[in-house]
């Protein structure tokens, strides 16, 4: 069995560019989860590739072709220890969302499998999502004890108040990508993950050649009412960070590990 400080460092972030498209990678051992040093590097790159003058539109994606994010670490929810602490890794998700809203370039979402509380944040917060029929969306964190505070705004903005509640609530079921797609999530679902990178090519290279200017404003006509969010989502992230100290939230998590 790999211990924690192998598996960590196998994780990654990497940025590649080609023709005009910058392609962001996470990965991370344990089904793409994202411990607090992933979410960082993650928004920091999401930042500079929105800045790299080179780069007129840019893909986010998970490496592998199972799931596409499980969300949150649960060995660091488990290791926090004060409110400060928490604060600290659930704003780790903040700013992945914030880099995505405030990147003046469309983000492409490519999600081949499950994604899973953080993830499904991941999912909402890029501009034109594409997914497979293996993509089912889940936000756990109801069923650990806390609520899926962080994301939720940037949820209920893709799906709106109804779909984001029933996750919400209902929080240890899978919703299918059709349901997803339905609900605003996903743009386009396919049945292999072939036939997805196929239309996520052809709407990177056609975004490539269109007018940067017009694009960055129509992003930003598209994330309007959305200007207070680096408050906004910083409170939210202190409102999980309290919670996961609780007694209750920990036995929950220590539970659903050993499922």
């Amino acid at each position: 069995m790999l211990k924690m400080t192998e598996i960590n460092s196998q994780a990654y972030v990497k940025l590649t560019v080609q023709e005009n498209t910058g392609i962001i990678t996470f990965f991370h051992p344990q089904s793409n989860s994202l411990p607090g040093a992933i979410l960082s590097e993650l928004a920091e790159t999401i930042t500079r590739a929105g800045n790299d003058p080179e780069i007129r539109v840019i893909i986010l994606k998970s490496e592998g072709e199972k799931a596409f994010c499980a969300g949150a670490s649960f060995d660091e929810l488990i290791a926090i220890e004060d409110k400060s602490t928490g604060l600290a890794f659930f704003s780790g998700f903040a700013r992945v969302i914030n880099a995505c809203r405030k990147a003046p370039k469309f983000i492409i979402g490519r999600v081949q499998g499950r994604a899973v509380g953080g993830g499904v944040g991941v999912a909402s917060a890029v501009d034109y999502c594409f997914a497979t029929r293996k993509a089912e969306v889940k936000l756990s964190e109801l069923a650990v004890g806390i609520g899926p505070f962080v994301v939720g705004p940037a949820v209920q903005r893709k799906t709106g108040l109804s779909a984001f509640s029933q996750m919400s609530i209902n929080a240890s079921v899978f919703y299918s990508a059709e349901w997803a797609k339905e609900k605003g999530l996903y743009a386009e679902v396919f049945d292999t993950t072939e036939e997805m990178d196929t239309a996520i090519e052809k709407l990177a290279t056609t975004l490539s050649k269109s007018n940067p200017q017009a694009m960055q404003m129509l992003k930003n006509v598209f994330w309007e009412g959305t200007e207070n969010w680096d408050e906004l989502l910083i409170q939210r992230a202190g409102m999980s960070g309290e919670l996961v100290l609780s007694d209750f939230t920990r036995k929950a998590i220590q539970a659903f590990k050993k499922k």
